[in-house]
């Protein structure tokens, strides 16, 4: 089997995602509080209330502090001439393969919060699918994509 790939998406996507996590927790606080007012004028059981406090911080503080770091382990990558090897996961580690000449265009994204991070995802289109490598610094965005345009055009050449 092969070794896992050796390149590691920065470091700084912690931040990100765990800015990301707290406010996807917030949309699951409707639980609790649609239950607090159904509770107070329908007469429910108030450990119920309670139980879904409980639950509600449990799953905000896995999804803020505990997800993202093993999402940062677990994501890696590799760019070699003839394909492009990803792997990413937190449950189910999935591992993808890109053979160069598939790529058809190379790109980098970068939203608002990325760019106050100084990041950027490189995405790779296919004739089939896109795929993205997340939270890069800028600098290795860039040269990334500019390595991974210059393999798929030998890639094409060579065909």
């Amino acid at each position: 089997m092969r070794s896992e790939p050796s390149e590691k998406i920065s470091k700084k996507a912690l931040p990100v995602w765990r800015l990301k996590g707290a406010i996807e927790s917030l949309f699951f606080a409707i639980v609790p509080i649609g239950y607090y007012f159904l509770y107070e004028g329908v007469g429910w059981p108030e450990w119920l209330l309670w139980v879904l406090i409980v639950g509600w911080v449990f799953l905000s503080f896995v999804q803020t502090f505990i997800i993202p770091s093993v999402r940062w382990r677990r994501w890696r990558y590799e760019v070699l001439a003839e394909e492009i090897d990803i792997q990413y996961g937190v449950f189910i580690v999935r591992r993808v393969l890109i053979p160069m000449a598939r790529v058809q265009h190379v790109d980098t994204e970068q939203g608002p919060i990325y760019r106050r991070y100084r990041l950027a995802a490189v995405s790779i289109s296919t004739a089939a699918t896109i795929h993205q490598i997340p939270a890069l610094t800028d600098e290795v965005a860039d040269d990334l994509r500019d390595q991974i345009a210059g393999y798929a055009q030998t890639a094409d050449a060579d065909e």
